[in-house]
């Protein structure tokens, strides 16, 4: 299967392609129940796989190895992938994308950020010069051969924004992600700039992007919307809350009820990843906009 070509295509599509953020395996067995594409997140992977906030510490076997787990489980998902900034050096980062488009990755997102590198929603970020960045980027496409790149540009400064912006539509790559973007109206000065070049707009509680619905979004001329972080968070507080209230009851675990997961239900989740019944199951597209 082209895995490259199937997201490319549904981009191109009129209506707008939610990603969901996933942290691991289970969390992508849940996801994969209401929609059609996950996100590999560089920020949820850090937090579960090193326990470690997103600043540089993942290694790129790791994320592969995640990856190829991911697609096995889930052959008919979209699998966009966060490598951050292809882990330093341009070889490494061609060389991690070959790895990934032959173990199924859909795409990747590569960004300018130099090192100490941090989220894209905090402050403190450096990045690289232009031209390092494009030499780099242009190492990536050479590279793939289906897989999508979507160039992700990390630039705070206002003029900076748009020239990078401009700049990386005028490249190879499929989509174009300017990440902590600030308002609807610089979503408009972004689109203005990049052109008929597809545009990714990066959701993330407590962001510095306004939160806006996919009707929104697609009204605004962004094609696909990553959400980095809604099982992350939400596991935290589940977790916390469901602890919390084992403590304050001694220790008895709460009544089960009809809705509740129990592990019946668990399990059910669990044995729909098994290889031998992919065959079973056809894609799912829900109802997003």
């Amino acid at each position: 299967m082209m895995y490259g070509s199937a997201l490319r295509n549904e981009v191109a599509h009129a209506q707008i392609t939610p990603l969901i953020g996933v942290f691991d395996m289970f969390s992508a067995s849940v996801a994969a129940q209401h929609y059609n594409g996950m996100f590999v997140s560089g920020f949820g992977f850090a937090a579960s796989y090193y326990g470690l906030p997103d600043i540089g510490f993942i290694a790129w076997p790791d994320i592969v190895n995640f990856v190829q787990r991911l697609r096995l489980a889930f052959p008919r998902q979209h699998l966009l992938v966060d490598i951050d900034d292809g882990y330093v050096d341009p070889e490494v980062a061609a060389h991690v994308v070959e790895h990934l488009e032959r173990i199924g990755a859909s795409g990747v997102i590569i960004e300018d950020q130099k090192r100490p590198r941090r989220c894209g929603h905090v402050d403190g970020k450096q990045i690289l010069p232009l031209a390092e960045y494009l030499e780099k980027l242009e190492l990536v496409l050479e590279t793939r051969q289906d897989l999508v790149v979507v160039a992700r540009t990390d630039a705070t400064e206002e003029e900076e924004i748009l020239r990078r912006a401009e700049a990386l539509a005028q490249t190879d790559a499929d989509v174009i992600l300017v990440d902590g973007v600030r308002s609807v109206d610089w979503i408009h000065r972004v689109r203005r700039v990049i052109g008929s070049k597809p545009l990714l707009f990066n959701q993330i509680a407590g962001g510095k992007s306004p939160r806006l619905s996919l009707p929104e979004l697609q009204e605004l001329g962004v094609d696909v919307a990553i959400y980095s972080t809604p099982c992350l968070f939400a596991a935290q507080e589940a977790i916390d809350t469901a602890l919390a209230e084992l403590r304050a009851n001694d220790g008895r675990l709460p009544e089960t009820r009809p809705g509740s997961v129990g592990v019946a239900a668990s399990i059910e989740l669990l044995e729909r990843n098994i290889s031998r019944h992919h065959r079973d199951r056809a894609p799912r597209r829900p109802a997003q906009v």
